[in-house]
């Protein structure tokens, strides 16, 4: 299994707390949609100065770098890439 981490801090005009609860609501559902990913959650951050995670969990590096791809999460993240600063990710196998 892979263990798949992003921290994000959104842009200074982007409303924070409804910006993740969209993010959420967009991303979320793809689990069961798109092959190979277990979990998916995407949480506000409340200390380390940026404004929020997402934790995933896939069945293998391959599937991540199919999640990275499909057009299920590309048009997904269509919707709020913009929104987006900066970000820090880590994956890792368990």
């Amino acid at each position: 299994m892979v263990k798949h981490i992003v921290i994000y801090t959104l842009k200074q005009d982007v409303e924070k707390t409804n910006a993740v609860k969209t993010i959420a609501s967009l991303l979320e559902p793809l689990v069961g949609q798109i092959p190979g990913l277990r979990k998916l959650e995407v949480r506000p951050v409340f200390q380390g100065g940026m404004d929020y995670c997402l934790y995933s969990e896939f069945e293998s590096r391959e599937a991540l770098a199919a999640y990275a791809e499909h057009p299920l999460h590309l048009a997904a993240k269509e919707q709020f890439w913009d929104w987006l600063d900066s970000r820090v990710s880590a994956d890792y196998e368990v």
